[in-house]
């Protein structure tokens, strides 16, 4: 059991493309990981920051903290950036990590507030998230094996990028595809390009199929 974390590449400026490979999926241990969404900068910023709390906490007291805890300490810190949030740059991201104190994968999202929910099944942040949750919820499925759960996620994000002006899809042309990381028990990982690649030319492949009446 684990968990599968994927991140569109396209950031926006009003309605232009700041940057079309930016990373939304960031380490924050060996078993945990923060997605981000809202103002790129001070989301970015709070990810790496994070990480390198973990990091000092498991170098003063010679042990990992919780998940639990690691999902308190970013409320925490989310909760801090609330003055900046209330003037336009708000940072709402996703934690998810694996819990080696019950063997599973875990999934939290926040308010603005610093306010911490747990998910038991799936989520989504952003500004395609309604569209992404949408395709989630018909998708999803308890039993999902690794490959189901990939081709769950990529299809919840084209879903996402085909309705949603602030969301980017696979870009075949320039080599672009989502970013999509893996967090189980033997850690933190990442799926090659390839593969997501792969899985992305044939979900796209079977709705041209569908809607050409193939």
């Amino acid at each position: 059991d684990g968990v599968i974390m994927a991140g569109d590449r396209q950031a926006t400026a009003g309605y232009q493309v700041a940057s079309r490979r930016i990373e939304k999926i960031f380490k924050s241990d060996d078993l945990s990981g923060v997605g981000i969404a809202g103002a790129a900068g001070p989301a970015m910023e709070m990810a790496k920051l994070f990480q390198t709390e973990l990091e000092h906490y498991e170098k003063v007291e010679g042990d990992n903290l919780s998940l639990e805890g690691k999902a308190n300490k970013l409320g925490q810190m989310i909760r801090m950036n609330l003055q900046a949030a209330m003037m336009g740059l708000a940072v709402v991201p996703i934690f998810a990590g694996f819990d080696e104190k019950v063997g599973v994968g875990r999934l939290f999202k926040y308010d603005i507030t610093g306010g911490r929910y747990e998910e038991k099944d799936y989520d989504a942040q952003g500004s395609g998230s309604k569209d992404a949750r949408d395709a989630l919820k018909k998708l999803w499925r308890r039993d999902m094996g690794r490959e189901d759960a990939l081709r769950c996620a990529l299809e919840s994000l084209i879903d996402a990028a085909d309705e949603d002006v602030g969301t980017g899809g696979p870009d075949f042309v320039r080599g672009i595809f989502p970013t999509v990381k893996t967090i189980s028990r033997s850690g933190f990982g990442e799926v090659p390009d390839d593969e997501v690649r792969r899985v992305c030319e044939a979900i796209l492949g079977e709705r041209t199929k569908i809607g050409n009446g193939g």
